[in-house]
């Protein structure tokens, strides 16, 4: 049974990546900036969504280009992150389930 032993640290490196991944998410600003031209003027504001709904929080009229930059790479790295964190939950599902027999190896 040294394939079971194997799945299982695999089982178990997979589960420590989902923490991980979810601790990373968790640091990165929510939402990103958008701008909105109103009456030909231009103005920055927050998008995100809280209990379902998306907000928008007023930021000014200019935002500095460190914030765009900032949001703008959270918004890359957010993108990245949930893709890898769906692909190891898919991973442990698996997992889980050749464990229990129900799968084939």
């Amino acid at each position: 049974m040294v394939i079971k032993s194997i799945l299982k640290e695999e089982l178990a490196n997979s589960g420590r990546m989902k923490q991980r991944y979810e601790q990373e998410l968790a640091k990165l600003p929510t939402g990103s900036l958008v701008k909105r031209i109103i009456k030909g003027h231009e103005y920055v504001y927050l998008v995100y969504r809280k209990d379902g709904k998306v907000k928008s929080d007023y930021k000014g009229k200019s935002v500095s280009v460190a914030d765009l930059e900032r949001y703008r790479e959270a918004k890359l790295l957010r993108s990245k992150y949930r893709h890898a964190l769906s692909q190891v939950k898919k991973q442990i599902r698996y997992l889980e389930g050749v464990l229990r027999g129900k799968e084939e190896i």
